[in-house]
């Protein structure tokens, strides 16, 4: 049986430091990703995951229906809409180019999976600029975004609470979870279904939820898939793996 498609973008950074000693500096530029360990994760599984890196994103991201639906679902993970948005031939050049938040959501309305996984620049993000409230993607996921910065940081870790309900999704996870150390503030949409929540310290907000749009579903997971959000004690545990091979397995099933 063939594997399932998967379209994982974000994830990638590139940091520029300044090293002063003295009189002297210099600087320096490294690159980095954040989905290692999920990706090795899922490399024994039934999906086939393409990594896109944000700096690919912005001019690789899929601009029409027939490429998009090359894949089975979507993940976009730490990755702020102006990404999708200002294709370089827009931003540079000037020139139309198709509206790939919109795509997304006629992609899930004809029966695309859509995941969002948390972080700096997911959901409305850090000062809120991954922009996603009020916008294509919004009406897709299973949440709202707040309209500011909706980060939550929790330096002495949370305990998430899965609700027990014999989702599919939870199948095999148990009810105690390693800490995650924060996590995306959204607001849940009528007729979704929350499966985890954080704890009551921080209001039993939304961790884990899942949705559905026209023919599509979509799942809202508001932690990081690694640091520093993510600690290796989570990415160590046995449900890791679990947890995201659960995730895309119910996000690409077919009714």
């Amino acid at each position: 049986m063939s594997k399932k498609k998967i379209l994982l973008a974000g994830e990638s950074w590139v940091s520029t430091a300044t090293h002063i000693k003295g009189f002297d500096q210099f600087p320096t530029v490294t690159y980095h990703t954040g989905a290692d360990e999920l990706l090795k994760a899922l490399k024994q599984t039934e999906f086939d995951v393409t990594f896109m890196p944000a700096h690919e994103a912005q001019r690789d991201f899929p601009q029409t229906m027939e490429a998009l639906s090359a894949y089975d679902a979507v993940v976009l993970s730490d990755l702020g809409s102006n990404t999708l948005l200002l294709h370089p031939d827009t931003w540079i050049h000037s020139k139309t180019t198709p509206n790939r938040l919109r795509l997304l959501r006629d992609y899930v309305r004809g029966g695309g999976g859509l995941l969002m996984f948390g972080g700096y620049y997911s959901f409305q993000g850090i000062n809120g600029g991954a922009r996603y409230h009020k916008t294509a993607v919004e009406d897709v996921l299973p949440v709202t975004c707040l309209p500011n910065d909706d980060r939550v940081e929790v330096p002495e870790g949370f305990a998430p609470l899965p609700n027990g309900s014999g989702h599919p999704i939870l199948r095999g996870l148990g009810t105690d979870w390693p800490v995650l150390l924060g996590f995306n503030e959204v607001v849940v949409k009528d007729g979704a279904e929350v499966l985890a929540t954080v704890s009551s310290d921080y209001g039993s907000l939304p961790l884990l939820v899942t949705g559905r749009y026209g023919e599509g579903r979509t799942i809202a997971w508001t932690s990081d898939v690694g640091p520093h959000w993510l600690p290796p004690q989570f990415i160590a545990w046995p449900g890791y793996k679990t947890l995201f091979e659960n995730m895309l397995a119910w996000a690409t099933a077919k009714d």
